[in-house]
């Protein structure tokens, strides 16, 4: 999710020659698409399980919590800041690790102060203490930085092997002929062969390294269709990413299941259940890449982004099996028709795939009215 995509994105940026921000805008709309996706699951799913929310005098006020913690936010709005403006990610990281510093000295020096003026406390001695936690919590930060870089640059530094093996040997330009051959011409099916090679290879690797190897592996069988490359490298890292919570590997959900006490399996089938509008969103970036912003006008790319919104709201429903009520199975295949025809660009398929769903929404309206004629005519009865 930009600004903040991680390793993987400025690696993605040596290998396409492109810059960050360039591939940070490209990544923008599927991202939110995503996240819209999953929350249309997940609150569709407790609609039909009748769940409600936590009341909303219980949430804590936006306002209050700015107030008191808005601070910390502005490391991150300078990272942003100087990636816009070219700096290069490793002079913007360094600034912004500067400002995190001071910024964490000032706030605890200003605390400790208020809270010495408000105890009669000797300023100065409460004012060392500070600064020599301070300064603990800074190195063992910088330790832990250092430890957490490890994993990154031990993939950074194999980026060489992978590549040259791959190239020297012809792995990669083997498995993208058998991709092509099982596919037999048909982008649709090299897509979704991709996606299987994607989801098996990146199973259980950090994302640095899933998206090293298949940026390699998977990625030129796309590119055989005259799909830009950046569309084909965010599609094979998109759905590497949702290795993690694909079973039989799904190390993100197993992660979970240990957090919420549930059978691990069950966990990793209900996240991929969850997450299934999200495997839409790769598909309609490659057959229309105008919602990476590429080649579009902007009357294109919110056309485009009001489709995806519509098919993603179909497949959910479709998924989860409930609307305005509980979906029958003809229903439901309606729906996820509706939601394959608009992914594919273009009037007509749009066109049906909306009828569709108006269709579906119209009986699911006519039949909601005649049960509610059956139970009152029941009541009246008795």
């Amino acid at each position: 999710m930009p600004p903040i995509m991680g390793a993987a994105a400025f690696i993605m940026a040596q290998f396409l020659g492109v810059g960050y921000v360039e591939i940070a805008k490209a990544a923008l709309i599927p991202a939110v698409l995503y996240y819209l996706a999953v929350g249309f699951m997940v609150h569709m799913e407790a609609k039909r399980l009748g769940l409600k929310g936590i009341p909303k005098e219980r949430l804590p006020r936006a306002l209050p919590v700015l107030k008191q913690g808005g601070y910390l936010l502005i490391p991150i709005f300078v990272l942003i800041y100087l990636l816009i403006q070219g700096y290069t990610p490793l002079k913007s990281a360094y600034y912004c690790i500067l400002t995190t510093v001071i910024i964490s000295l000032i706030s605890r020096n200003c605390l400790t102060w208020l809270g010495a003026r408000g105890t009669n406390l000797p300023t100065g001695k409460a004012m060392a203490d500070c600064n020599r936690t301070a300064l603990k919590d800074i190195l063992q930060a910088m330790e832990n930085g250092g430890r957490l870089a490890l994993g990154v640059a031990a993939a950074c530094a194999c980026t060489g092997f992978v590549v040259g093996v791959v190239t020297l040997t012809g792995v990669g330009l083997k498995l993208a002929n058998a991709i092509l051959t099982l596919s037999a011409g048909s982008f649709a099916l090299t897509l979704f062969f991709t996606m299987l090679a994607s989801i098996v290879l990146g199973m259980g690797l950090p994302t640095t390294a899933k998206y090293i190897v298949l940026a390699t592996i998977a990625a030129p069988a796309i590119q055989t269709f005259g799909v830009p490359m950046l569309a084909a490298h965010l599609f094979i890292m998109y759905f590497g990413i949702l290795a993690d919570l694909t079973p039989p590997v799904a190390l993100a959900a197993y992660a979970a299941a240990g957090i919420a006490r549930s059978e691990p399996n069950a966990t990793g089938f209900m996240a991929v259940k969850l997450a299934s509008a999200g495997f839409l969103i790769p598909y309609i970036f490659c057959y229309n890449p105008g919602l990476l912003m590429i080649g579009a006008n902007n009357t294109e790319i919110a056309m485009t982004v009001a489709t995806a919104i519509v098919g993603i709201a179909a497949l959910s429903f479709g998924s989860v099996g409930y609307w305005l009520r509980n979906l029958y199975l003809w229903e439901r295949l309606l729906l996820v028709a509706a939601a394959i025809t608009l992914i594919t660009p273009g009037l007509t398929t749009d066109a049906i795939g909306i009828s569709l769903m108006v269709l579906v929404y119209l009986l699911q309206k006519l039949m909601g009215k005649a049960d509610a004629r059956k139970d009152d005519s029941t009541h009246s009865q008795a």
